[in-house]
């Protein structure tokens, strides 16, 4: 295991839940592209398969930051009333027209992870955070590797709404742990 894995659950496991919350909700935060799934994937394995709830199961290209009041709703406040399943309508990508559910059971640690994990809005919920810092060009190729080369336009329009989400909120002043998201630190 990486040394960064153990310092995050350690230093989670040593804070208390805030106000109201039993469960852990671990947020890992950054830009499209810099590595969050992989970590939060990791993490998920290291805590002993813990739930993950991804922010792009609420965003869409439509909507890639003002979705936000909903996850709120359906998962956050359902995990500080320590509701016993929690089920939430994913957002269609592709839109398909299909109607998918996710869902997660309380554990004693969630991970949120995402762009946006760690937004002020959230930050009530949340015991620990993490900011993945990776240059924007290779988040880029990274989204298009995945996404297709078709999708630059709506990368480069999702990257700046990203920036004004850094901006206006300045996540990186708010998390636990920055950690650099251009190397394989936590495989």
């Amino acid at each position: 295991m990486s040394d960064y894995l153990t310092r995050i659950m350690e230093a989670a496991n040593a804070k208390q839940p805030p106000k109201r919350m039993t469960t852990r909700v671990i947020a890992i935060d950054g830009a499209g592209g810099a590595g969050k799934s992989s970590l939060a994937d990791r993490l998920a394995d290291e805590l002993g398969g813990v739930p993950i709830v991804h922010t792009d199961d609420f965003a869409s290209w439509d909507d890639p930051l003002n979705w936000w009041p909903r996850l709120v709703e359906e998962v956050l406040e359902p995990l500080a009333r320590g509701t016993k399943t929690i089920r939430y309508r994913r957002s269609d990508w592709d839109q398909k027209q299909q109607e998918t559910w996710g869902e997660v059971s309380p554990s004693e640690f969630v991970i949120l992870e995402g762009v946006s994990a760690s937004r002020e809005a959230f930050r009530p919920f949340l015991t620990y955070s993490v900011w993945i810092e990776t240059p924007r060009a290779l988040r880029l190729r990274r989204g298009l590797e995945r996404d297709g080369h078709e999708a630059r336009a709506q990368w480069e329009e999702w990257m700046a709404e990203e920036d004004d989400y850094v901006s206006r909120e300045k996540p990186r002043e708010h998390v636990d742990l920055i950690l650099p998201g251009d190397r394989d630190l936590w495989s």
